[in-house]
């Protein structure tokens, strides 16, 4: 799979140049077929029988979120998970060997929620953002994923102030018309959308057949185009999502930025640009870049303890780890520091466009804030 080729292909580049203090580095892994009990299961077998040293790149909801209680038994590092469930959260827990990078469901709804209140695109200065008083409605699924964002949306809107301006509606598969409804009944200025992608796209028909038109803000699980119905598409309701991830640099090559080509480059290296025979083309694979920065900000934490003249255990490694911010490739930072659990904690904000020449419509996703902290959100900067 490619999130796995992006780790071998980090873990390569690692080995070919003779690996980190003397060590190359081997990885095991085995398939778990998206189930919580085999998941359980093959992560005992790699820590007991496999005797690995770390978890890089646990992948998926039921795996992980049926593995945390174990690994933080044992205590062996857990570096990226493939998914953002608020169990994997922790304001402060120095030494939590669970270490986040994706970006959390909780903090995704914090930044979407600072965006959505304090953001510029009301208009030029940061008078003109939402007024003290101004309702920000808020749509969510009663599930996992809406009601781990939601989590974040209320914490935030505790800390800018804005609790009482909040009005969040839950919704059903059937549904969706009621909760607008009574969104237009309040008057809301702005709405965020806690949900994943079929939700999502259910959500913004809702507001075009009820013509509710403002703005909407919601995560980086729905940056994708096929969600959106270009027929039902407003310019009055503009559609804004985060994105922890960011390789566009217009005066790059190619408009792509150096970060993108140096993991283009690996990918190469390790033959996963379609030119090997049974290796396919990852050079341009979400999944794949996730699986790269996994393994980049696993081998960071063995750099440290390396430069740190210190034996490799799992204490030394989580110590190193919580350092200081770790960069990350295409993306901002990750800070496990002062046991901070948050996952990526700074995204930027992308904007659905629908431009048409000749007849032919063009639908994309363009980055209209850079890459923010939450910190520097609050500040409404």
């Amino acid at each position: 799979m490619p999130f796995n080729a992006g780790i071998e292909a980090v873990l390569k580049q690692v080995n070919d140049a003779g690996g980190i203090d003397g060590r190359t580095i081997e990885f095991v892994h085995y398939n778990d077929n998206f189930n919580a009990t085999e998941g359980l299961t093959y992560t005992q077998r790699l820590v007991e029988e496999d005797e690995i040293f770390a978890l890089v790149g646990h992948f998926g909801t039921p795996t992980v979120g049926a593995t945390l209680e174990y690994i933080q038994e044992v205590g062996v590092p857990m570096v990226y998970a493939a998914t953002g469930i608020n169990s994997l959260y922790f304001a402060e827990s120095v030494g939590n060997p669970v270490m986040a990078v994706q970006p959390i469901y909780l903090t995704d709804g914090r930044i979407m929620t600072a965006r959505a209140i304090q953001s510029l695109i009301y208009g030029d200065t940061k008078d003109q953002a939402l007024a003290a008083g101004d309702k920000i409605g808020v749509i969510y699924t009663n599930d996992d994923v809406g009601l781990s964002i939601k989590a974040g949306v209320e914490i935030e809107a505790e800390n800018l102030g804005r609790t009482a301006d909040m009005v969040y509606q839950a919704v059903t598969t059937y549904t969706f018309n009621t909760a607008v409804t009574m969104l237009k009944a309040y008057g809301v200025k702005t709405v965020i959308l806690a949900m994943n992608q079929e939700p999502f796209g259910y959500a913004l028909t809702a507001m075009s057949n009820l013509s509710l038109n403002v703005p909407v803000f919601s995560s980086y699980v729905n940056a994708d185009i096929t969600v959106v119905d270009q027929y039902r598409y407003n310019e009055n309701r503009p559609i804004y999502v985060n994105a922890w991830l960011d390789i566009v640099d217009p005066e790059g090559l190619y408009g792509f930025s150096q970060a993108y080509w140096d993991f283009a480059a690996v990918m190469t290296a390790a033959g996963y640009d379609g030119t090997q025979e049974g290796k396919a083309n990852y050079t341009a694979n979400s999944f794949a870049m996730a699986g790269y920065i996994a393994a980049k900000v696993f081998v960071a934490g063995l750099e440290r303890v390396a430069t740190n003249g210190e034996d490799l255990t799992w204490a030394t490694y989580i110590a190193a780890m919580e350092e200081g911010a770790i960069n990350i490739p295409m993306g901002g930072t990750i800070d496990f520091s002062g046991g901070k659990r948050w996952g990526i904690a700074s995204m930027a904000l992308l904007q659905y466009t629908l431009t048409e020449n000749e007849g032919v419509y063009t639908e994309q996703f363009v980055k209209v804030q850079p890459i923010q902290t939450i910190e520097e959100l609050e500040g409404g900067e």
